[in-house]
């Protein structure tokens, strides 16, 4: 395989998983290369500017993450969003062209299929089916009733507006840190104290 090439990469499109879907409601396809920020500045204009009620994210791969991690933060944005799950899985065709063909070798291309994970996720302002399969409802907004017409209500919405990151890429940034840096120490570690004592001698 060390002469072949990958050309390219498709996927087997396939209706949305969800029964009575508006014609023109819109799909944000995410990619493994897609910048989240973009993703949600265009899904946030939509369900904002454009009052759309519903809106589908879609991932498959490497993308399912970057996808779940989308509709958290609208979620967090947006507050009082029914949620329908739907897991499958998608076909991709690689195609790989041979890049130093043997005279009366083999084909010069191949085509790989591949089933790779892949995840639909629809969000609604308008409520949703409850009994169909990965319903989830709203989440309540902090301890409802609580802080209504309090000043706490205010500054959750300010300081939401604050957060220009979205939450979780950070987290993992951190957590990669720490494992790089957890793992040569410690045998390292544990060899410097025992030598330590001899010198002292």
């Amino acid at each position: 395989m060390e002469n072949f090439r990958k050309v390219r990469t498709s996927e087997e499109e396939s209706p949305l998983p969800f029964p009575d879907l508006p014609p023109d409601v819109v799909e944000m396809k995410v990619k493994e290369g897609s910048k989240i920020r973009n993703l949600m500045n265009f899904a946030m204009a939509q369900m904002e500017l454009k009052g759309s009620r519903q809106i589908v994210f879609s991932g498959c791969g490497r993308a399912v993450t970057k996808t779940i991690t989308c509709v958290e933060i609208m979620k967090r944005k947006l507050g009082g969003l029914h949620q329908v799950t739907k897991v499958r899985y998608k076909t991709l065709l690689e195609v790989w062209e041979n890049q130093d063909p043997l005279p009366g070798g083999p084909a010069q291309n191949l085509t790989v299929h591949k089933n790779v994970p892949s995840i639909c996720i629809l969000l609604s302002r308008d409520p949703l089916d409850p009994n169909q399969t990965g319903y989830q409802p709203p989440e309540p907004r902090h301890g409802p009733g609580t802080q209504l017409g309090e000043a706490g209500e205010d500054t959750s919405s300010s300081s939401t507006k604050g957060l220009k990151r979205p939450l979780p890429p950070p987290r993992e940034e951190l957590l990669t840190k720490k494992l790089q840096v957890r793992v040569p120490d410690s045998p390292r570690g544990s060899g410097t104290t025992d030598h330590q004592p001899d010198h002292h001698h």
